[in-house]
């Protein structure tokens, strides 16, 4: 895994200088601490630091092809590369070094831009066209890797993070309001949105192609359901999904540095460890992270996957001490608000996995998004039950049986009762109707800008940024698919490929892969009809099927438990804000700011510092809050890092 980074300069421009690209790749050094290179050819200037995994000796970038008339600079790994390589030596290319990204200028030569179409894996790249005086990006299928650009005086820039190409004097810096309203309704920014103005992210799925004729942006994939359900029996369907995470899993085990895993106790994890265990050769080695809250632990259950797989293990704990102390730096890293402190303890793990001597991680991300795993995909279901006779009292009580401890809280279940089935039930078929509560709760944070500001969010129209992310045929597909594409195109490259994937990971220069997310699982997840992903209020119909012969009975049968970390708790020390967390949410620190209400931040202060932050809408508030402000200071008022980053 690596930085990547560059100028452009169009006719008539002056050309980059090297010593402008050093300085922005200087600024990803933790994306690339094993060695840093820039390359100048007439109007473009490409840059890289790089994380050896694959080929340490020789794969040293930007590289090109045999005549250099094609160079790259390449962040993330090609998996199938190996069988590609194959196929160009057989057409007569030659090959310089064992690295991945090699084939990609040889196989540029053969394909032209189609030859994203032939990879599988995580990328984000920048290849220059010496021929034909053209400059490509590409982003991968998912958005698992970055990549942003922007005009930087007259002369186009791009990097994998935003903090090169503030680097550059000419890039302004200022926040979007656009951006921080999709932020607090949906998590995250949605591309070509970024948090700051005139910093453009190429959404996941795209090439962008730029040479003196302009700027063209094309999409080579999409998430898409087919409607037509496979003819195979469901025991075939599970035998078909075993062998892909295998084949998946092999191919992403490809590197030359050791590769852990992570455990989390739950399915998609044990599911990635057990096949490294049972059908790799590559020693097991699995992190895992643990808290002293029993309400976040699931230490329980990753010591029987331990036990039952005999893996080389460890643990981190991770304390609201620690993750108030790495806050700020996880910020710096995520480059953009968050709404929960969940990322930080993953940022923490990293740190372990890196003391650890490791350099690579698997993960078992992107399940939930393909096979239906999450609780907002039942909520939406039994909602849309629920409207189907809203006048039923005892539909209602479904709730219940998704959230069980609600029968020890009857208040709490009437209350959750009216919110999740008592409003918005006219608008079964709108795009968002899954995400209405996850979007009215995060909005609670609104009231706490300032007037001016909180006019400018509540100008933006959450419903119109999903309707112009929608590709023809949405409306035909069953609720269900309807909600996993939104789910795809909005929390897991936002958020959970973002700041709790890829910034936390790199944050301390591990690489995080993915085996769920690879395309052709992604695609035959989307061939499956809904019965085999969500059944009732039980998820993941298929994938348990397939793996329920090599899990404990504990792990399939066991209810999902969404990842959480403890949240404004982490930032009050018997009842008193931080010194730091104080100092600025201070009035002063406010005002100069410009962005919140001092009255309103202070109510809320005093709220989190008595114990009464209220569910998740208090705690996200302010979490938001906190995280803004440090992304003011750091970003905006040029602070930078803090001293932990």
């Amino acid at each position: 895994m690596c930085g990547i980074a560059g100028l452009w300069s169009p006719p008539g421009v002056a050309p980059p200088r090297s010593d402008e690209v050093a300085a922005m790749v200087a600024a990803l050094h933790h994306r690339g601490p094993d060695g840093q290179g820039v390359h100048v050819d007439g109007p473009v200037a490409l840059g890289h630091a790089r994380l050896a995994i694959i080929d340490p000796a020789g794969g040293a970038q930007p590289l090109a092809n045999e005549d250099e008339r094609i160079w790259v600079s390449f962040n993330g790994e090609i998996f199938n590369y190996r069988e590609l390589r194959e196929e160009l030596l057989q057409r007569g290319h030659r090959f310089r070094t064992a690295s991945d990204t090699e084939v990609l200028v040889h196989l540029y030569e053969e394909l032209g831009d189609a030859f994203v179409a032939r990879l599988n894996g995580q990328f984000a790249f920048a290849l220059w066209d010496g021929r034909r005086q053209r400059l490509l990006l590409a982003r991968d299928r998912i958005g698992i890797r970055p990549l942003f650009h922007a005009d930087a005086g007259g002369r186009f820039a791009f990097a994998s993070e935003a903090k090169a190409l503030f680097t550059l004097p000419a890039l302004p810096r200022r926040l979007s309001a656009d951006a921080l309203a999709a932020t607090f309704s949906y998590w995250s920014p949605i591309a070509p949105q970024s948090v700051f103005e005139g910093l453009h992210a190429l959404p996941p799925g795209h090439l962008l192609v730029v040479d003196p004729g302009g700027r063209r942006m094309q999409r080579y994939w999409d998430w898409t359901f087919p409607g037509t359900p496979p003819r195979a029996s469901d025991e075939a369907l599970a035998e078909e999904l075993h062998a892909l995470m295998v084949d998946a899993v092999r191919l992403q085990l490809r590197a030359d540095v050791p590769v852990g895993a992570y455990l989390s106790g739950g399915l998609d994890s044990s599911i990635i460890t057990t096949l490294i265990a049972r059908h790799t050769d590559t020693p097991l080695r699995s992190f895992s992270l643990t808290f002293a809250d029993r309400e976040f632990d699931e230490s329980e259950h990753q010591r029987a996957l331990v036990e039952h797989l005999r893996t080389q293990h460890s643990s981190m704990q991770a304390t609201r001490a620690a993750i108030a102390a790495g806050f700020a730096r996880l910020v710096w890293h995520a480059e953009a608000p968050v709404v929960r402190t969940a990322p930080v303890p993953m940022m923490l793990l990293a740190d372990a996995v890196r003391a650890a001597g490791y350099k690579v991680v698997l993960t078992g991300e992107g399940a939930d998004e393909a096979f239906g795993g999450y609780d907002l995909f039942k909520e939406a279901a039994l909602r849309r039950f629920v409207a189907r006779a809203p006048g039923s009292r005892w539909r209602p009580a479904l709730l219940q049986r998704l959230y069980p401890y609600l029968a020890a809280s009857p208040v709490a279940a009437r209350s959750l009762t009216q919110a999740y089935f008592g409003s918005g039930l006219d608008g079964v078929d709108r795009p968002g109707f899954a995400h209405a509560m996850r979007l009215a709760t995060t909005r609670r944070v609104f009231p706490f800008f300032r007037a001016e500001w909180r006019e400018r969010l509540q100008a933006w129209d959450p419903d119109g940024a999903l309707e112009s992310l929608l590709p023809p045929g949405f409306g035909a597909w069953a609720p269900l698919e309807r909600d996993q594409y939104v789910e795809a195109q909005t929390l897991l490259p936002g958020y959970l490929l973002a700041a709790q994937g890829d910034r936390a990971t790199m944050a301390a220069s591990i690489e995080a892969r993915f085996p769920f997310l690879d395309h052709r699982v992604l695609e035959f997840a989307a061939r499956l009809p809904p019965r085999l992903k969500l059944r009732g209020l039980h998820e993941k119909v298929l994938l348990k099927r397939a793996f329920a012969h090599e899990l404990p009975q504990g792990i399939v049968a066991r209810s999902k438990q969404p990842y959480r970390a403890p949240d404004s708790a982490c930032f009050f020390d018997d009842g008193a804000p931080l010194p730091w967390v104080a100092e600025l949410l201070a009035p002063a620190s406010l005002d100069a700011a410009g962005l919140f209400d001092p009255v309103a931040v202070a109510k809320l202060q005093a709220k989190c510092a008595a114990g009464r932050a209220i569910g998740f809408g208090d705690n996200m508030a302010f979490v938001g809050i906190l995280s803004t402000m440090l992304l003011q200071r750091q970003f905006i008022a040029g602070e930078g890092a803090p001293a932990a980053a």
